[in-house]
């Protein structure tokens, strides 16, 4: 009898880079923390429990051609559409080499042409609309790209949500809403953000199919992700899903989160970890051994490292060139 994956068209080969890209997120968001904590890096807003509805997202679209609309949690999801771990230490350490904004937007903001991540910025939920806009240029140019756009539940409370996704659903467009529901708006927990029992539910009332999943398996999202996709390249318009899961961290590296909820809570909550479990998967399937895993860890320590040097090596973007696509600049200008 095939194994999940197998069901799924997935190779051996494509979960074993599925755990990968959620290892390296996590190993990046580990190392942002240490270098935060020994003053070298300003902020860190963290992915930690959240890798595996990135990762699985990501790789259910298209990464060619696709758009992606990432929040601020979205290491697994910009790694997978081509951002390289040392443009991200670039950006953390805010130097003229990031690619996201030459060093000049706080981390967490991401945005890159080449590879159609469309950037953000810091007013949650803006991007919704934004994804919606994109999607229904897909439908006036016939193209077959879908969008994606994530947000966190709590941005499911703002107008910008609801005003995207009715406009998406009048007019029948090809872009997925997908919320990563880490429990916790900040410091609100979810009992006291939503008068309905789920995200999802509100997908009704924009005509369009709703579904929640496990954001701690990473093929559970990839199916969702991957029929959502079919149905918006097939003109069936848009989807909304909800992925749960708990954020391991604080809100942020400013955040003291003791305030809110207690330790016992969040190690009850690592029980489910994602690393752990898809791990324990890809073992009893037989996919990740001893030495595999072995491997893979010392790969992302190496790639780790020689991304945190280059970045903290690499100079900062010259004070001359401060209001640079600030202003519209004349002929001949530099």
């Amino acid at each position: 009898m095939a194994v999940k994956h197998e069901q799924l068209g997935l190779s051996d080969e494509d979960v074993l880079l599925m755990y990968e890209k959620m290892l390296l997120a996590r190993k990046i968001d580990e190392r942002l923390w240490l270098l935060n904590r020994a003053g070298k890096i300003p902020f860190v807003v963290s992915c930690q429990g959240q890798e595996a509805a990135q990762v699985g997202a990501a790789m259910a679209l298209d990464t060619e051609i696709d758009y992606v609309l990432p929040y601020y949690r979205d290491v697994g999801i910009v790694l997978s559409f081509g951002m390289t771990c040392e443009e991200l230490m670039l950006f953390s350490f805010a130097r003229a080499g990031d690619p996201n904004s030459g060093g000049r937007q706080m981390p967490g903001h991401f945005g890159q042409k080449k590879n159609r991540i469309v950037t953000s910025s810091s007013p949650v939920t803006t991007q919704v609309p934004h994804a919606v806009g994109i999607a229904l240029a897909a439908k006036m140019e016939k193209k077959d790209f879908v969008t994606l756009v994530t947000f966190g539940e709590g941005s499911s409370n703002q107008g910008d949500f609801h005003e995207g996704l009715n406009f998406a659903g009048v007019h029948n467009l090809p872009v997925i809403f997908l919320c990563e529901n880490n429990q916790y708006a900040i410091s609100v927990p979810l009992d006291k953000q939503l008068a309905c029992e789920r995200v999802s539910d509100r997908a009704a009332g924009y005509g369009m199919p709703g579904i929640t999943v496990d954001g701690n398996d990473p093929l559970a999202v990839y199916e969702a992700v991957k029929q959502a996709a079919d149905r918006a390249r097939d003109g069936e318009g848009p989807s909304l899903i909800e992925t749960t899961f708990y954020r391991f961290t604080p809100h942020s590296s400013d955040d003291d989160d003791s305030t809110y909820r207690s330790k016992e809570e969040v190690e009850e909550a690592k029980k489910n970890d994602p690393l752990r479990t898809f791990a324990s998967y890809l073992k009893d399937a037989q996919i990740l051994t001893e030495e595999n895993e072995n491997a893979m860890n010392k790969k992302i320590t190496e790639v780790i490292d020689e991304a945190t040097d280059a970045a903290e090596q690499a100079p900062y973007a010259d004070p001359s060139s401060i209001y640079k696509y600030v202003y519209a600049e004349k002929d001949g200008d530099n």
